[in-house]
């Protein structure tokens, strides 16, 4: 498929000089957008007859850093529970109230292989408050809200805390299989004839560690060179990839300084000082990107370490409603979550088109058309990835040979999408970016007078999420 898709797909439009005109014109709109908010536009709500409003009353998140600095020292637990505490300061919603903690992760730590529980404990719920953790890898937090969502509009809760955490800074690494069958064996043992057998059976080889990687494991493709074929079959040239990144983080720092990051709690790390902000913003320069060599496919690659999101340390927390709960309580909701889809292809050659495919099933069910989309959020993997989406998405020939539709979706704008940075400038704990995408959004229908954001992003096995967040009326 891969050789079909660069030979059809080189005649779209893929010069760099797209991308920089997109560049400059998403920064001058969106500096326009926020300015001052603007009145939301007039349109009708997606509410559905017969079945619940459910609510985002909060979003947080400690800020994500770059796996190695100072969360170090901890435990996934330990950024899941500061999350969960931060959305409590914020709310000040009763523990008691809570029905139900649902977390995602990706990377799981063995001791705390159900993170939702340990950190609900340390965080201070009750211990008789249910938590469960999902995985759907970088799509696990998604998963943990719409688990909410399904939890509140079947009536068995009516307030329940979803969030997602990864620490990539103390990842789990094996013995070898022979080794651990051995100590495994060994420990069954009943004699010391027994047990000094099996010892003198290991040999050094058995002492090499399994090391982890970022990779398909029904493939053993690493995610940077799927990225990096994708970004070759959309012809996706490297300069639109740095172009993009610098985008993205030149976003970020905007929003940085100007304080519209308001999902950002601060962190007071044990030992250490207070972390406040995101520490992997950082604007650059096309000529110091362009010297790097390409990470992956070498040596004429085009995926770097600058147009990657880089491995990241981080939480999110985020608080779901029904409706008439959050009104009960005093509260004023931030947004609606509506419908939303789950999508799977190919993990090979279409491992990070999550969404293009997600996309245009959310906007049929909900009723509506791209156009109708005042804000996008999408997962920003790889430049070339998110590039390579936008192309697919507007794409005749791709919808009508590998999606089955008549026509394409088209491409959201650019002065729409990702206005405040991304996963290639925030960074990306895996199962933490779906919450950080939804309260974004929220946050941004507010500030730029919107009505309708469609959040996107893919995953690893080839999956995709999509969901519509709609602005609770001000």
């Amino acid at each position: 498929m891969s050789s079909m898709l660069t030979h059809a797909i080189r005649n779209l439009p893929a010069s760099s000089a797209w991308a920089a005109r997109v560049f400059a014109r998403s920064l001058s709109c969106s500096s326009q957008l926020q300015a001052a908010a603007v009145q939301p536009k007039s349109k009708k709500t997606l509410a559905k007859s017969g079945v619940k409003n459910i609510v985002v009353v909060e979003g947080v998140r400690i800020p994500f850093l770059q796996s190695g600095t100072s969360y170090v020292d901890l435990m996934p637990h330990d950024l899941a529970r500061a999350a969960l505490q931060g959305l409590l300061n914020r709310t000040s919603v009763p523990r008691d109230v809570v029905d139900y903690i649902v977390y995602g992760t990706v990377i799981q730590e063995v001791k705390t292989s159900n993170v939702a529980r340990e950190a609900a404990l340390g965080a201070g719920f009750s211990d008789k408050t249910p938590a469960h953790t999902v995985t759907m890898a970088c799509i696990s937090s998604n998963q943990a809200m719409t688990t909410g969502v399904g939890m509140i509009a079947a009536g068995q809760c009516d307030v329940v805390v979803a969030g997602g955490v990864e620490f990539m800074s103390d990842i789990p690494i094996r013995h070898s299989r022979k080794m651990r069958k051995t100590l495994l064996t060994l420990n069954r043992a009943k004699t010391l004839g027994q047990k000094l057998s099996l010892v003198s059976k290991i040999r050094p080889d058995y002492f090499a560690p399994e090391l982890p990687g970022v990779t398909e494991f029904s493939t053993n493709e690493t995610m940077g060179h799927s990225a990096d074929r994708l970004a070759a079959a959309f012809a996706v040239s490297r300069l639109e990839q740095d172009e993009y990144a610098l985008r993205s983080h030149t976003l970020a720092k905007k929003a940085q300084d100007e304080g519209l990051l308001l999902d950002v709690v601060p962190f007071k790390v044990p030992g250490k000082d207070t972390v406040t902000k995101d520490n992997g913003i950082r604007p650059s320069s096309m000529e110091q990107m362009g010297k790097l060599k390409p990470a992956f496919v070498k040596p004429y690659g085009t995926v770097t370490a600058a147009n990657s999101s880089f491995l990241t340390d981080g939480a999110s927390a985020i608080l779901l409603m029904s409706e008439e709960k959050a009104l009960a309580m005093g509260y004023k909701p931030k947004a609606y979550l509506r419908d939303f889809t789950y999508v799977s292809q190919d993990p090979k050659d279409q491992l990070l088109l999550g969404p293009t495919y997600a996309t245009p099933k959310v906007l049929e069910k909900a009723g509506l058309t791209l156009a109708d989309i005042d804000v996008f959020e999408f997962h920003e993997a790889f430049a070339g990835q998110i590039l390579a989406n936008l192309k697919a998405m507007d794409s005749d020939w791709f919808a009508q040979n590998y999606m089955g539709r008549k026509s394409k979706v088209g491409a959201p704008p650019l002065e729409k999408f990702n206005n405040w940075g991304g996963s290639l400038s925030l960074g990306h704990p895996f199962a933490a970016t779906g919450c950080r995408l939804v309260i974004t959004a929220a946050h941004r229908l507010k500030k730029e007078g919107g009505q309708y954001a469609l959040v996107a992003a893919c995953a690893a096995g080839g999956q995709g999420h999509a969901m519509i967040v709609e602005l609770y009326p001000q």
